[in-house]
């Protein structure tokens, strides 16, 4: 399958390529498949970390083994006043686009996908700029009130603190019926910042975990948010701790996935506190296999025959 793709691609690709170079506004299709993504999953948008990040919902992105799930993240935008508008799958002329995100002083269209968190299929109400600061709607996003201050709750909009929607994941027929309204055509002419070093890198690594991809987790990834790129540990402890509840780990698996997560943390602190408080490329590299490892653990422990005794 992957196979008979692999021209298709190309063609787009080539076609790209021989395109004039856009304005500062135009739109482009990045990549076109013939196979539709997968519905959204649902899961819970970890708190914000630190002030002034924003929320970048999660999608299903394509590569080599077909699609993978990029988890939501937050993330610091390129510089103070630009909002996100993410990216979507759009279905035409029997072929699935996808149509890149990126920063701006207003947030386009993102073919009407309810991403939830704020992306309700048109705009975003979880925040805003004010003074220089983003301002956060603690109505519809989730925010760590002891280091985020900036706050203001407005319950006049929906309270998306998870996913639920159709799941839609993409734009057209079969999927979402959504045009641009004239507001959003106004704003692909307005001056876009492509997505930073961060959130590349963070599309990156989701492709490089197989746990990722939809033909592993069946549409169930392993990890669907994160609060920060690199931020595993959180992540990974809510994914044990819903095996726990659940009853899908036994007090065995769970002692031994805590106990590696607690090696994981205490490598970093180690490795911070000799470089000055940060990590250098390799240690990050080193960190991000071994958190790999480990969710492939989690995942592997979760859905083997044993069970938590009731």
């Amino acid at each position: 399958m992957r196979k008979a793709l692999l021209p298709a691609i190309f063609a787009v690709l080539i076609a790209l390529f021989l395109l004039p170079a856009p304005s500062s506004a135009q739109v482009a299709v990045g990549i076109s498949v013939h196979i539709g993504p997968p519905v959204l999953p649902v899961y819970a948008q970890p708190p914000c970390p630190t002030e002034g990040y924003i929320w970048t919902p999660g999608y299903w992105a394509w590569g080599p083994d077909g699609y993978y799930w990029v988890p939501g993240v937050w993330v610091a935008p390129p510089r103070v006043g630009l909002l996100w508008t993410p990216g979507y799958w759009g279905f035409v002329g029997g072929a699935y686009g996808w149509h890149a995100g990126y920063w701006g002083p207003h947030v386009g269209f993102y073919g009407g996908i309810n991403y939830g968190f704020g992306y309700g299929g048109v705009g975003f109400v979880g925040g805003r700029w004010g003074g220089g600061h983003f301002v956060y709607n603690t109505a519809v996003v989730n925010v760590n009130t002891t280091v985020v201050h900036n706050i203001y709750v407005d319950k006049t909009v929906i309270n998306n603190t998870t996913v639920v929607n159709n799941h839609y994941a993409f734009n057209g027929e079969g999927g979402v019926a959504a045009r641009p309204t004239s507001t959003e055509m106004s704003y692909e002419h307005e001056q876009h910042v492509q997505p930073t070093s961060n959130q590349l890198s963070h599309e990156q690594t989701a492709r490089a975990d197989r746990s990722q991809l939809a033909s592993v987790n069946h549409g169930r990834p392993a990890t669907a948010s994160m609060d920060k790129v690199d931020g595993r540990r959180f992540n990974q402890q809510a994914r044990i701790g819903q095996g726990v509840r659940s009853g899908q780990l036994t007090p065995g698996e769970t002692a031994h996935l805590e106990h590696q997560q607690q090696n994981i943390h205490q490598q970093v602190r180690d490795d911070r506190e000799a470089n000055g408080g940060k990590l250098t490329n390799a240690e990050k590299k080193q960190v991000n296999h071994e958190q790999n490892n480990a969710s492939r653990q989690i995942y592997k422990d979760k859905h083997n025959d044993k069970t938590a005794p009731k």
